[in-house]
């Protein structure tokens, strides 16, 4: 059983936070995924685990043992980083059992591991060759293939996937996850990329400033999400926000918090947080919209920006009058004729709306169910 623990992990950086108060459990074989914007603190929480950088507080522990303080060689981790770094005066398999020499294992016992790598990865073919004649996909398993072949209990990877082209990355992310459940080493994975991260872990930790948002699977995050920003990084095209207030205490009726546009909706139990006339902030993802080319009772009118054909289905930015200037995006069947300029009525599906408090951005719990008459 290999299982992680961060405890309080910090990072400091001078006057800057690179990590605040990790505290994180990965479970024996479990995937999870390092997940946030650029800056957020991902690389340098994996990095305080890998020994490449040396947490400010907090401790490391790998089975219960604290490795905080263990030379990176001694923790029995191997990381692929966004840079591959393959080594070009070596051939394929050179590379590969590469970290085999190091560790003193005979030559006969190095070629088998090499091999049975090399055959998992379906690279056997090309052990021969030299790494300035691989492609981009080549490379990638090369790569996983010099990390893993020592069979290290934790395995780290930091945007591996990064350089590649799109269809290669659905393509390598596939074999990844595949062969972590072969393999069944407990996995750390940074990314920036919301659906790779989806596609992969078992578990995402979303990260804002250096601080854990939060824990939980895909499904949760997405479903569930614990505040404002991890409701605005998870999905794509991203939640749709609207500053709202009610209009009157005792009112069902929501407007806009500066203007007079009215979303006809029944809040049902009004939330803790949601008192009287204070603004408070409204979460819509671009699916759970109703959309209407002429007048409807109890929608709201928006202009169409722009309409972008995505095959089976179309996004289009609009202007949602009485709001500010920020454009919101409608997910809408293909065939819908819409262009810039036209006008359209934009209905919401309450049962799948959240709400947010407007200063902490905290998620407010709520039951919501859509009256399409005015009230």
């Amino acid at each position: 059983m290999v299982r992680v623990s961060y405890d309080n992990i910090t990072k400091r950086y001078g006057d800057e936070i690179g990590a605040r108060d990790v505290t994180l459990t990965v479970e024996d074989g479990e995937f999870v995924v390092l997940l946030g914007p650029s800056g957020c603190g991902k690389t340098t929480t994996l990095r305080c685990l890998a020994g490449l950088t040396e947490p400010t507080e907090g401790s490391i522990r790998i089975d219960g043992a604290d490795i905080t303080g263990t030379h990176p060689k001694n923790r029995d981790i191997a990381m692929v980083f966004q840079q591959l770094a393959l080594y070009p005066h070596m051939d394929v398999a050179e590379n590969i059992g590469y970290p085999l020499k190091v560790a003193g294992i005979e030559p006969s016992d190095r070629r088998k591991r090499v091999n049975k790598v090399a055959e998992m990865l379906d690279i056997d073919e090309l052990l021969d060759r030299e790494t300035d004649e691989l492609s981009g996909g080549q490379r990638q398993r090369v790569a996983i293939g010099r990390a893993i072949v020592r069979r290290p209990s934790v395995f780290l990877m930091d945007e591996p996937l990064a350089s590649l082209d799109a269809k290669l990355k659905v393509e390598m992310r596939n074999e990844i996850k595949k062969l972590q459940r072969e393999l069944g080493i407990t996995t750390l994975y940074v990314t920036h990329n919301q659906e790779e991260a989806m596609a992969l872990g078992d578990k995402l930790v979303v990260m804002h400033d250096g601080v854990v948002q939060q824990v939980g699977t895909p499904n949760e995050v997405y479903h569930d999400p614990t505040n404002q920003f991890v409701a605005g990084f998870i999905g794509s095209p991203s939640m749709n926000f609207f500053q709202v207030r009610r209009a009157n205490t005792g009112s069902q009726r929501v407007v806009a918090a500066d203007g007079g546009t009215e979303f006809s909706l029944h809040l049902g139990d009004i939330p803790a947080g949601v008192e009287g006339t204070e603004p408070f902030v409204l979460g819509i993802r671009p699916q759970y919209f109703d959309i209407h080319t002429t007048s409807t009772e109890g929608a709201t009118k928006a202009t169409v920006n722009v309409a972008k054909p995505m095959g089976d289905e179309q996004l289009i930015s609009v202007a949602v009058d009485g709001f500010d200037d920020m454009e919101r995006t409608v997910r809408v069947p293909y065939d819908l004729d819409v262009a810039r300029g036209d006008a359209v009525w934009l209905a919401v599906d309450m049962d799948s709306a959240y709400i947010f408090d407007a200063v902490t951005g905290d998620r407010l719990r709520r039951d919501l169910t859509t009256v399409r008459d005015p009230v």
